[in-house]
């Protein structure tokens, strides 16, 4: 049975438990160790994944190739334009090749519905790099941040300003396996998608859409934002004008629970979503954060692998 991830639901709650404990510990065991330098074990030791930007990328693109690389494996970065895909192969093609040269492939694409069919044609794992649905690999990071920062999952409460994007549906499908709650702070007509606060809801996690954007921070142990206007989506002076009261600033952390922490997936649009004052503050836990995608690839590398 191959494991894809494409979705935080391909793992489940125990898995991603599983991911973050992984993720921490081996952080912990590499602290002032030269970055190139394999862990003693490399449990993926001579894996070679292959890594399809379709997108930009920076953290998805550096923290995979230090992952596999500290795992004792080795990458291919290749961008779609310059495959034989951005030339009109099929994605089921360029799937079973890859899948005779390579033991496991990250995706970086547009259309949810890429991702879907080259998991399907794929005979090794698929991993989501990022699609304009869902991004679960920072959100793996994200939530070991979470717990490194001494906050158990369980009866979070969460906070999320801005756009209803990818990043925001797959904080909403982690808030349904891992029992925390989330409050939206997202203006009229942005909202995120109906079907993952639905299926969040049937698990047990509190969605609760609110337009104020105090009372969405009202007590918030955690606030996240992320850019207003996604890779590949105009920029709007309508969208921006209607997100400005949902920007994150000193003003309206003051409404968050002593202590809060504040996320960003970056990159930010520092004087939009948030302000220097937030981002470079002492709430502030974006900076570890961006240093935990590595450690949190690597425990879904183990985890598409079966070793977790």
């Amino acid at each position: 049975m191959i494991r894809h991830f494409l979705e935080l639901s391909d793992a489940g709650g125990d898995a991603l438990a599983a991911m973050i404990n992984d993720a921490m510990e081996r952080k912990s065991a590499r602290t002032g160790w030269p970055k190139g330098q394999p862990d003693p074990d490399q449990p993926l030791k001579d894996r070679v994944l292959a890594m399809v930007f379709e997108k930009n990328s920076t953290r998805t693109r550096v923290s995979f190739d230090a992952a596999i690389r500290q795992l004792g494996g080795h990458s291919l970065a290749m961008e779609a334009g310059t495959m034989q895909l951005g030339r009109g192969e099929s994605i089921a093609d360029t799937a079973r090749v890859l899948s005779r040269m390579v033991d496991a492939i990250v995706i970086r694409t547009s259309d949810h519905a890429k991702i879907e069919e080259l998991a399907h044609y794929a005979s090794v794992p698929v991993i989501n790099g990022l699609t304009d649905r869902s991004h679960p690999c920072q959100i793996v990071a994200d939530l070991q941040t979470i717990v490194e920062h001494g906050r158990a999952l369980p009866g979070l409460e969460v906070a999320w300003l801005g756009d209803g994007n990818n990043v925001l549906n797959s904080v909403i499908e982690a808030a349904g396996l891992m029992k925390f709650n989330v409050r939206l702070g997202i203006p009229e007509g942005f909202d995120s998608d109906p079907a993952y606060v639905a299926a969040a809801r049937a698990r047990g996690a509190q969605i609760t859409v609110c337009r104020n954007p105090q009372e969405a921070m009202a007590n918030a142990q955690v606030v996240i934002t992320d850019t207003w206007v996604s890779m590949g989506q105009e920029d709007s002076a309508a969208k921006i004008a209607a997100m400005m009261p949902y920007q994150v600033n000193e003003a309206l952390m003051a409404n968050a629970a002593p202590g809060a922490l504040f996320l960003h997936c970056l990159p930010a649009h520092r004087d939009e979503e948030v302000t220097d004052a937030v981002i470079d503050g002492p709430q502030s836990v974006v900076w570890d954060e961006a240093e935990n995608r590595i450690h949190a690839q690597k425990s879904v590398l183990r985890w598409v692998f079966g070793q977790l």
